[in-house]
């Protein structure tokens, strides 16, 4: 197991990360937040990712994952649309949406993603299972990993966008090192 989390983690362009960083680099020099969103593990992963990018890279970020929100939303819109619909309520010009989805097919997310777009607003999707999922086609930046495994795909989302988190972490705490 530890070898394949190992394969898959490096099995992305680390140039790719980078640009993922610049980008959220971008959105929070220019005023924006990150909206960040999935559905069962994906979800708590973008609840964790929030609360590091605001206090490890001092990015604001934010997430959906309050039961009267998902609730309310789902009842009066329909699940497949109420992450669209907290988009409507919460995103402004310049913010940028990372949407997790481990198939890739999941339509909240998709709809989610169609919002985005409409909105204006940046996208990073992250996905798994085929190359050819629905959500990899809709972002300006995708991270997808080549497993079926929720576990495996799951896992390596998780430690790819923690290290997006530390290398803005990183690169800030350069910046912010007195010069000699």
């Amino acid at each position: 197991y530890f070898s394949l989390i190992s394969e898959k983690t490096s099995s992305i362009d680390p140039a790719l990360l980078r640009e993922c960083a610049s980008v959220i680099q971008s959105t929070h020099t220019s005023g924006g937040k990150l909206l960040i969103v999935g559905n069962g593990g994906s979800a708590a992963m973008a609840s964790h990712l929030t609360v590091d990018f605001l206090k490890s890279a001092g990015v604001r970020a934010m997430n959906f994952n309050e039961a009267d929100l998902i609730t309310c939303f789902s009842n009066d819109y329909g699940y497949e649309h109420w992450v669209s619909k907290a988009f409507e309520a919460y995103a402004d010009p310049g913010d940028l949406a990372i949407i997790i989805s481990s198939s890739g097919r999941s339509a909240n997310m998709l709809n989610a993603a169609i919002k985005a777009s409409k909105l204006k607003l940046g996208i990073i999707t992250v996905s798994g299972f085929t190359a050819d999922n629905p959500l990899r086609q809709l972002g300006d930046i995708n991270l997808w990993v080549d497993s079926k495994s929720y576990n495996v795909v799951e896992m390596t989302h998780h430690i790819w966008l923690l290290s997006i988190i530390d290398f803005i972490s990183e690169s800030k705490a350069r910046l912010d090192e007195p010069k000699a």
